[in-house]
């Protein structure tokens, strides 16, 4: 039997500190939009061994994604108390680990994309060089927070790509409305470091024009996303199924930007991540439905 720490213990421990740096938990912001693109290319089912490929793409581009963002900004983030226990900064998985972690990562997604649709295959390279941009966004320009948008928008943009081979309107207002409801959400996470973001010199939307109106930008964003979500159902002329689930979303968007403009970032703390978490699995639920029933 191993020891408490033991070898099986270590490598239990490493994957707990793997699924921490790449917030697993945060999965449900881009997959179940990755789902929804898929189902509604088709209006339909896609195959098991697409939706298998699809996973493991999107598995491989998160997590390459997230430990590049760790990489770039691990110094930054040794210098902010909020950050400063992370892995990287706190010392629990060293570089090498985890630039060897990006390569596996990077590998994953390449070779799902590689038995996806022939567009695919040369396509790869498009997410991965927003992977790269996206960290040094922040230095340059307060829009950032789209340019991480506009990145997890590819998601459902590039599994509609992936079934279907082809591009039309309909994935890329996807796209746009995916990247502007995560840019308005982290419009509002980069509240929690305004100082810090000033002293340092970063740039984004809350130190431009302060927290409060960087709350009603985000609420706008959200309103657009949603307004373009509407239209994505009416140029794939889906049933009454699809835009009862966009109600929904937009109910729940709506209570998470009254809630933090009425109470302010401090009170409800991360409760908007979670509301943002419920819309994407929703959203996905819906337009799983609604490309069903078509």
């Amino acid at each position: 039997m191993n020891g408490r720490g033991g070898p099986a213990a270590g490598v239990v421990g490493k994957s707990a500190h793997f699924a921490r740096l790449i917030k697993v938990e945060h999965s449900v912001y881009a997959l179940p939009f990755a789902y929804a693109g898929a189902f509604l290319a088709l209006k339909g089912a896609p195959s098991w061994r697409q939706l298998v490929w699809i996973t493991v793409a999107m598995v491989g581009a998160r997590s390459a994604a997230m430990a590049l963002n760790r990489l770039i900004d691990a110094e930054l983030d040794a210098r902010n108390p909020r950050t400063a226990g992370r892995e990287l900064p706190a010392g629990r998985l060293g570089r090498g680990e985890v630039i060897a972690f990006t390569l596996v990562s990077l590998a994953l997604l390449v070779l799902a994309a590689f038995n996806l649709s022939h567009p695919c295959r040369y396509l790869w390279p498009i997410p991965v060089v927003a992977f790269v941009l996206y960290p040094y966004a922040k230095r340059v320009t307060a829009l950032c927070h789209y340019v991480l948008g506009l990145t997890d928008g590819l998601a459902p943009a590039a599994a509609w790509v992936a079934v279907a081979g082809r591009v039309t309107w309909a994935p890329v207002l996807l796209f746009v409305a995916v990247g502007l409801w995560v840019g308005g959400f982290d419009v509002m996470y980069a509240g929690f470091d305004i100082e810090f973001d000033r002293a340092e010199g970063i740039r984004s939307i809350p130190v431009a024009v302060g927290e409060s109106a960087a709350v009603r930008i985000a609420a706008l964003s959200h309103l657009v996303a949603l307004a373009l979500l509407i239209a994505v159902g009416g140029l794939l002329h889906v049933t009454w199924v699809y835009y009862a689930g966009c109600a929904l979303v937009g109910v729940l968007l709506a209570w998470s930007d009254v809630d933090v403009r009425r109470r302010g970032l401090d009170r409800v703390g991360m409760r908007f991540m979670t509301v943002n978490g419920i819309v994407g699995v929703v959203y996905g639920v819906v337009a799983i439905a609604a490309a069903l029933l078509a």
